[in-house]
């Protein structure tokens, strides 16, 4: 399930971002991906996305990162030890995955990341398990 189609489109604030190689939604707690199917996330994808949220991730701003695969494409996960390495805005992240071969990368990645990466098996889960992290419970209405 896309993000538009999700209830939280309806119950968040949003911004949606789009690029060549996928959308990204930008909400007060989480950004949020899908990238388009069939597409390699590389450094080149990486560096566009920092540089169009550098004003999110070098503020000392804490977010998570939500990933929607619900489009089959390849993700480099070197990309998370750079990441980590350069930047500390995300508290954690969520995989969204729609088969076991996603799984299975999902899995592989969250090896690369050094905070907490939950699996999920659909994009409201997702949201939920980072709508509750304790960095974000303070001032949430979960109504």
């Amino acid at each position: 399930m896309k993000f538009e189609d999700s209830k939280y489109s309806r119950h968040l604030a949003y911004k949606k971002e789009t690029f060549s190689f996928g959308t990204v939604y930008v909400t007060e707690h989480f950004l949020l991906s899908e990238f388009n199917e069939g597409i390699h996330v590389d450094n080149n994808i990486a560096k566009e996305l920092v540089s169009r949220f550098s004003n999110v991730i070098s503020k000392g701003i804490k977010i998570g990162y939500i990933a929607n695969r619900y489009n089959s494409y390849s993700f480099d996960p070197q990309l998370w030890v750079d990441f980590n390495k350069d930047y500390d805005a995300f508290v954690a992240s969520a995989i969204v995955t729609y088969s076991n071969f996603s799984y299975l990368n999902a899995s592989l990645e969250k090896k690369f990341f050094n905070k907490s990466l939950k699996r999920c098996k659909s994009v409201e889960e997702a949201i939920e398990w980072v709508l509750n992290l304790e960095e974000f419970k303070t001032g949430i209405n979960q109504n």
